[in-house]
């Protein structure tokens, strides 16, 4: 019988609120995970850790920050079971999410990565009905975008592993890893289902905007380049067409973010 490890990392800026509601979308699961594994990115408020002594789960203390690709890594090499699940600890996992997505992994044993859609929220799920989805073959996609809702994705842990696992890309560890799997041969998807609950805030829309984005954004390129996803001209392309829509201001970027991504139910 297949298993799933469910992995979440929190660091010192976790709120506790939103993690013990991330772990009790877990615990709500029609198929559970048959393991947590929470990885703590340096030190966390005593908030975070009374609720992750709560939880039965292995827990990796990481002594210092190291960042979300290391920090995923960390957690990576530790696991052995056939699917990893990936939730952010400000997000929820509708109940039945588990189940759709290993129900898929099991009858397409190309894919290494699924995705769902998710539906946003700002306070509470359900507050706002926008559903952000992404192409079923994301494959295209993914040479100007990272294919997957990232808090969405099951992993296929073997073709991660077979990859390289998380790598160190700032902002766009995900995404890279996206990227090696198909550079790999393997299959990414996204299930149109809304299955996982994405919280959005102003704070998310300013990270975006960050003066350290458009190096990651110059690095994410010259490693599309050298997966071989995309050409040189297309890279400059990108990295254009990426910086000038991170650099709208906030009200305009979420206008345009919307007009982009969103879905009605």
């Amino acid at each position: 019988m297949a298993t799933i490890t469910a992995l979440v990392t929190v660091y010192h800026g976790t709120d506790a609120d939103d993690l013990a509601r991330a772990l009790d979308s877990l615990r709500a699961q029609t198929r559970p995970a048959d393991e947590l594994v929470i990885v703590a990115d340096g030190p966390v408020s005593e908030a975070v850790r009374r609720v992750v002594d709560k939880q039965k789960a292995r827990v990796l203390w990481l002594p210092e920050n190291l960042g979300a690709g290391p920090a995923s890594q960390a957690g990576l090499t530790t696991i052995d079971s056939d699917y990893t699940a990936r939730l952010d600890s400000d997000d929820a996992a509708k109940p039945e999410r588990f189940a759709r997505q290993l129900e898929y992994l099991e009858a397409h044993p190309d894919v290494g990565a699924l995705g769902t859609a998710v539906e946003e929220f700002a306070r509470e799920p359900g507050d706002t009905g926008n559903v952000r989805a992404l192409p079923e073959n994301p494959h295209t996609y993914a040479k100007m975008n990272s294919p997957v809702n990232n808090p969405s994705v099951m992993l296929r842990t073997r073709a991660v592993k077979e990859v390289g696992g998380y790598h160190d890309v700032h902002f766009m560890e995900d995404y890279d890893l996206y990227a090696r799997l198909i550079a790999g041969g393997w299959q990414v998807r996204n299930l149109q289902e809304a299955l996982t609950d994405f919280q959005v805030t102003d704070a998310q829309f300013s990270r975006r905007t960050g003066r350290d984005m458009f190096a990651a954004e110059a690095q994410m390129q010259r490693n599309l380049v050298a997966y071989g996803l995309i050409g040189r001209p297309r890279a400059v392309f990108n990295l254009a067409a990426r910086s000038a829509y991170r650099a709208l201001p906030t009200g305009l970027l979420r206008r345009v973010y919307a007009a982009l991504f969103h879905r009605g139910e």
